[in-house]
């Protein structure tokens, strides 16, 4: 089977903290199974508490890191992150019009603090402005959406007409964030050029450690549409690796500390292939519970489930999970479950090989499932679960 391996060019800080910046994408783009190279446009000397420090890059430095790696490795997406300044900005505007490094760009505007401070003075702006329409894809928060619109008091009800404005403007899609929004749930808003408007909504995931949430999600879109997944598909899976590192954390520092990406291990195809499938759960019968689930933590695996004395769930170390559940519920035999990055295409492509599968069915506990067997008759899964397979609501 053909091994992709996508080349996504960086550029942006680095933050010596290691939480966001390009040590962030580095990490999201090689957990993905990309490789990450890097222009990096200013140093700064920062941690979890703060930027202390910032030492820019001079933008023909910027430009020639970009250059360089271009002309021998190749480039199949690009991320921008921060600039640090109009002169870098556009110095990385001219070099991507040079046509060297395709169409697919994630501009990630960089542009204010945690704090809410504006970053970017008016010409640093205007030339976002400019990267913008060179890019495929403009991944603003709420508040650098409303600098890059020029509309700081535009209120939360108002702002997908505005966003339906800015990408017909600029002629762009627009990925507007919405974790600096009030509530519960979290709805990201893609708007498409032609006004054309996706949603993805989840619950909110109550953390502090969340510094590198924007520079993760920019870096994983492009690792997609590195490896030819659309927009969409690409949104889908960055937005799923974001989520897991959020509640991989480590909880490192006394502040806004960085996400775990070295832990995530629940994006189906993270080392892609063509048709990337995951074997990473298996469930098998018990006839006394008890004695089942002391014989697996007695093997050193965690449980994170444990219902009604009729199921359990355990986790490993490297991500995988096992399952026990009473006999008499699963026919006294073990299910073997792949998780698949898109369950319907699955199906499709098994059939067409000859294989008798199920239509998927959702479960209630937030899986969605195909039956089928191998020829001795052992059950097997195709399935999506995402976060609900070692993070479900109910996890100990």
């Amino acid at each position: 089977m053909t091994q992709i391996t996508s080349r996504i060019l960086v550029v942006a800080g680095s933050d010596s903290g290691g939480g966001a910046g390009i040590q962030a994408d580095i990490k999201t783009v090689t957990m993905l199974g990309g490789h990450a190279m890097t222009a990096v446009t200013a140093l700064t000397a920062q941690n979890t508490l703060g930027v202390e420090g910032v030492h820019p890059v001079p933008p023909a430095f910027v430009v020639q890191q970009m250059a360089c790696v271009a002309a021998d490795i190749g480039v199949d997406a690009v991320k921008i992150g921060m600039l640090g300044g109009a002169a870098v900005a556009h110095a990385v505007a001219d070099e991507l019009a040079s046509g060297r490094y395709g169409d697919r760009i994630v501009l990630d505007p960089v542009m204010v603090a945690t704090s809410g401070a504006v970053l970017a003075d008016d010409a640093t702006i205007l030339a976002m402005q400019r990267l913008a329409r060179l890019a495929t894809i403009v991944t603003p928060n709420l508040p650098e959406f409303r600098v890059l619109c020029d509309r700081p008091d535009l209120p939360d009800d108002a702002v997908e007409a505005a966003a339906i404005d800015y990408a017909a403007r600029v002629g762009a899609h627009l990925l507007v964030k919405g974790g600096h929004a009030a509530g519960d749930i979290v709805v990201d808003r893609l708007i498409a050029p032609d006004g054309q408007v996706t949603r993805w909504s989840a619950p909110r995931i109550d953390t502090v450690h969340t510094h590198g949430t924007g520079c993760t999600l920019a870096s994983a879109i492009a690792e997609g549409l590195g490896r030819d997944l659309s927009l969409v598909d690409a949104i889908g899976r960055a937005r799923l690796f974001v989520r897991l590192a959020l509640r991989e954390a480590p909880g490192l520092g006394g502040g806004h500390g960085p996400m775990g990406h070295a832990q995530v291990r629940d994006v189906p195809g993270r080392h892609a292939t063509l048709n990337p499938v995951t074997l990473n759960h298996v469930t098998l019968p018990a006839t006394d519970h008890a004695a089942s689930l002391a014989f697996y933590r007695a093997l050193g695996l965690t449980a994170i489930v444990d219902s009604g004395g009729r199921y359990a769930r355990f986790e490993t170390a490297g991500g995988t999970t096992l399952s026990i559940e009473a006999a008499g519920e699963i026919d006294g035999g073990a299910i073997v479950y792949r998780e698949v990055a898109d369950l319907d295409a699955a199906v499709v492509a098994a059939r067409a090989a000859g294989i008798a599968v199920a239509d998927p069915v959702e479960q209630p506990w937030g899986w969605r499932e195909a039956t089928l067997t191998d020829p001795a008759g052992n059950a097997l899964r195709l399935y999506t679960a995402g976060e609900q397979r070692r993070f479900p609501p109910w996890r100990r």
